[in-house]
């Protein structure tokens, strides 16, 4: 039935910040099955290809070459520009625009939801978005076996932003969009502009543009969003903030600890409503931190054929952790469309798919939509299911013209909420343990092609970490064998590249070779592209090193010795031994085997008549002789099954878990987790030395 599974057919919808520009509506074929899964997060990629125009890709390490300390000050000084000439005070924008953009410029290219430039200016072209959703919605790796809904894209102001703004000064919407000072001065007369169409009198001061700040955050669409986002710039402006951004420019912005922003006007109801249904006065309440302003809008728990009390979706009533399935991981994803789209669906019992959370590009909004003690359908791998929790982030995995990126008020949002949980469930915040969809393990080797690969090679792992306050840490020299290490690969870099390198700026991930040699082939036949999975370490996952020559680091990898660049350490982290398991095969064997899920052996259903036992199938893969990888926990996990036949679950035999007596280890094997039988390995003491 795919209880497991996340189809790969969301409607690519949205009614917020959402894509790119206008361009063809036809999305490319789906093509030959990528290593890294089937057409569903192609076709999203073909989503936005059709949508996004070319932009320039611009080598940071270039930019910085011709202006030395002039260039490092010249953003700075642009904001200072575009805040005299319409009179906005610069720490307002200056605290703005490090809440849509942390102050890069991306040069131009737009986010995955269509935001622009330092100010995070949208542009989105709804008609060419439609055009595309219903050409996606009928194809079938987007269809069940009853159809899929073809909901379209309402327009609003917020999708629209940077055009507005381009007319309130008279520029090319294209400038505005690659050109940094005319981005600021566009959005700069944008915020002037919301703030001189306030009723009555406004304060005089910082404080009294929180209002427009507001109108901004929202785009003057809405209702509700914006005052987060606020609250969230006033915050920044009352403690200050300070960084280089990966072009090299210096900006600063003084921090204004007495800065107390008045209390928000009433909002005018929105002219144009979101269609996301609004949560009922007597549902349930949103599990997430009191600042978040969660709110709960149920996926659906209903059959999808009246006459079959085994099709309903979707997700699985559960007493997590009371009942014994410990939640142990984190799970972050994409959509691949919009928010309301995305909400739409997992309302649909049809979809067969569900996530605990879902995150709005826009502002940061968080709903809830399955209860954390339930079990959302959502990472394709059921193993990882009954122990997890999943986020849905609006935004796409991979826009295939050009590198891209991620809202900072969804990283924000996101980072808030996943400290929130990991603090409630014991869950360590690391690699291991919050992870991406692209990291769940296939559970059958009959899988792997359809595995995902979201959120993709633009999340920005190292900044996410910082916002979970913990950071990958200082670079403390060259690793040695039998270290563990953390890979450490910036979303954007900021040296010089080699030039297969810039395509490939923002990969997120350091590429593996057979030999420690740039001409080396890349392991596993593997490929640049950044679907491609099979031959990349990503930004924060640990592994132990295999061997050292030069500036190359090799590390144990899909059961190879796997070499990558890593001059002077800078691309790892040593990891200490605390609270760390290293893993190698049992004595004897020449390898032992990979499994993508824990199931218990056969006698454990011996007491469960009603249980249809799933068999024990290992992967391809084998873990070799001699090998030591890294495990996710101290300890192995009893292997489980949980089974639900009906959508009832008032009848004795409604809802089982089979415990074995078998444990099992998760490992970082290769760029995804994998299992291994405890009994098939044994613990390698922390110092011991490998390769």
């Amino acid at each position: 039935m795919g209880h497991d599974s996340f189809p790969r057919r969301l409607v690519a919808i949205a009614t917020g910040r959402w894509a790119a520009t206008a361009g063809s509506a036809a999305p490319a074929p789906p093509g030959r099955p990528s290593r890294s899964g089937g057409p569903a997060r192609r076709r999203g990629a073909a989503v936005l290809t059709a949508l996004a125009t070319a932009a320039c890709v611009v080598c940071p390490a270039a930019a910085r070459a011709d202006g030395g300390p002039a260039r490092e000050r010249l953003l700075q000084r642009q904001f200072t520009s575009a805040a005299r000439e319409f009179g906005v005070p610069v720490g307002v924008l200056l605290a703005l625009a490090y809440q849509e953009s942390r102050w890069e410029s991306h040069q131009g290219r737009p986010s995955t939801t269509g935001n622009h430039g330092v100010l995070g200016l949208t542009d989105v072209d709804v008609a060419a978005v439609n055009a595309v959703n219903a050409v996606n919605a009928d194809h079938p790796a987007r269809r069940g076996a009853a159809g899929a809904a073809k909901p379209r894209v309402t327009d609003s102001p917020a999708l629209h932003t940077l055009r507005a703004a381009a007319a309130l000064i008279h520029r090319p919407a294209e400038e505005v969009k690659r050109d940094t000072l005319q981005n600021l001065r566009g959005g700069a007369a944008l915020l002037a502009g919301y703030r001189n169409a306030l009723p009555g009198p406004v304060r005089d001061g910082a404080g009294g543009w929180y209002e427009a700040v507001t109108r901004f955050g929202r785009g003057a669409g809405e209702d509700e969003p914006g005052r987060r986002f606020a609250d969230r710039v006033f915050e920044t402006l009352r403690v200050g903030a300070e960084r280089t951004t990966s072009e090299g420019a210096r900006v600063r912005l003084a921090a204004e600890p007495d800065l107390v922003p008045p209390a928000a006007r009433p909002h005018r109801p929105a002219e144009q409503p979101s269609a996301r249904p609004s949560r009922r006065a007597d549902g349930p309440v949103a599990e997430c931190p009191d600042e978040l302003g969660c709110d709960f809008v149920p996926a659906a728990y209903a059959l999808a054929d009246a006459a079959d009390p085994t099709s309903w979706g979707n997700y699985n009533p559960a007493d997590r952790p009371a009942d014994g399935l410990r939640i142990r991981t984190l799970v972050l994803h994409d959509t691949e469309g919009g928010f309301d789209g995305a909400i739409e669906y997992f309302q649909d019992p049809r979809a067969q798919a569900s996530a605990h959370y879902l995150v709005r590009a826009s502002d940061g909004h968080v709903t809830q939509l399955v209860a954390t003690h339930d079990i959302a359908w959502h990472s394709g791998n059921k193993t990882v299911n009954m122990h997890s929790i999943g986020i849905e982030h609006e935004g796409f995995a991979l826009p295939t013209d050009r590198p891209t990126w991620y809202s900072e008020q969804l990283y924000r949002s996101s980072a808030e909420l996943v400290r929130h949980l990991a603090a409630r469930f014991a869950v360590p915040l690391d690699r291991e343990h919050v992870i991406g969809h692209d990291e769940v393990p296939a559970p059958t080797q009959a899988a792997v092609s359809d595995m995902h690969w979201d959120p993709g090679p633009y999340w920005d792992w190292e900044h996410y970490f910082e916002l979970l306050g913990a950071p990958p840490g200082p670079a403390d020299g060259p690793p040695r064998p039998g270290d563990t290490v953390a890979v450490v690969a910036p979303l954007v870099a900021t040296g010089p590249l080699p030039p297969q390198a810039r395509e490939l700026q923002a990969r997120n991930a350091v590429l593996l070779r057979t030999r420690p040699a740039a001409d080396a082939p890349l392991v596993n036949d593997g490929s640049t592209r950044p679907d491609d999975w099979s031959d990349t370490a990503v930004t924060g996952a640990r592994y132990v090193v295999a061997g050292r020559e030069g500036d190359w680091t090799a590390i144990w990898y899909d059961g190879q010795k796997c070499w990558f660049p890593d001059p002077a350490g800078l691309s790892t982290r040593r990891v200490g031994s605390a609270g760390r398991t290293l893993l190698t095969p049992r004595p004897g064997p020449a390898s032992v085997p990979v499994y993508g899920r824990a199931y218990p052996e056969a006698s454990a259903y011996t007491d469960h008549p009603a249980v249809d036992p799933p068999p024990v199938v290992a992967l391809r893969a084998t873990l070799p002789a001699g090998q030591v990888y890294v495990a996710a926990d101290e300890s192995p996990r009893p292997a489980d099954f949980f089974q639900q036949r009906t959508i009832r679950t008032d009848t004795p035999d409604s809802r089982i878990l089979v415990v074995g007596r078998d444990t099992y280890y998760a490992i970082r094997f290769d760029h995804r987790l994998a299992f291994v039988r405890s009994s098939d390995v044994r613990v390698v003491p922390p110092t011991a030395e490998s390769g």
